[in-house]
């Protein structure tokens, strides 16, 4: 509950801020943890049961290719789906299929976390992007503005 809370709070403040936050609406279901699970596509809000969403949908993909088309600033930090199943890695291996063309156009693409980097070379295009670094949390907080004692302690000296 604490999780659904955060979430509507940050979807508020980024409507506030006129952020555009785009979410999955449709997932990659499978019935267990397997690259060979049986799989199925449903709507974000109606997975259920023993069900579990391994990437997100066909409808979804479409939707972050618009945005990703029309987007001068990328940041990917958090693979799309279980990347390393290789029947999961549509989502994931598509955004940085995308990522790699936007920066060919001129936009500056960041990928942020040691999962979407790991990805992103999985997927041969990490020097197809602006920008890599293996600290995701460290990243998002840079792009937040806040202080990170490393940067800190290097322009103290």
């Amino acid at each position: 509950d604490d999780i659904v809370e955060l979430a509507g709070e940050l979807l508020k403040k980024a409507e506030e801020k006129g952020v555009k936050l785009v979410l999955p609406t449709d997932v990659v279901l499978a019935d267990k943890f397997d690259n060979d699970a049986n799989t199925a596509i449903a709507a974000a809000s109606e997975i259920s049961g023993d069900w579990m969403g391994l990437d997100i949908g066909p409808e979804t993909l479409k939707t972050f290719e618009e945005e990703i088309e029309k987007s001068n600033t990328i940041v990917f930090n958090g693979p799309m789906g279980v990347f390393e199943m290789p029947n999961f890695a549509c989502g994931t291996v598509t955004v940085a299929k995308l990522m790699a063309k936007a920066t060919e156009r001129g936009a500056t693409t960041i990928v942020g976390g040691g999962d979407s980097v790991a990805a992103v070379n999985q997927a041969g295009l990490g020097d197809k992007v602006s920008h890599i670094s293996t600290g995701g949390g460290a990243s998002l907080e840079l792009l937040e503005g806040k202080e990170l004692p490393g940067v800190a302690a290097l322009s103290e000296a």
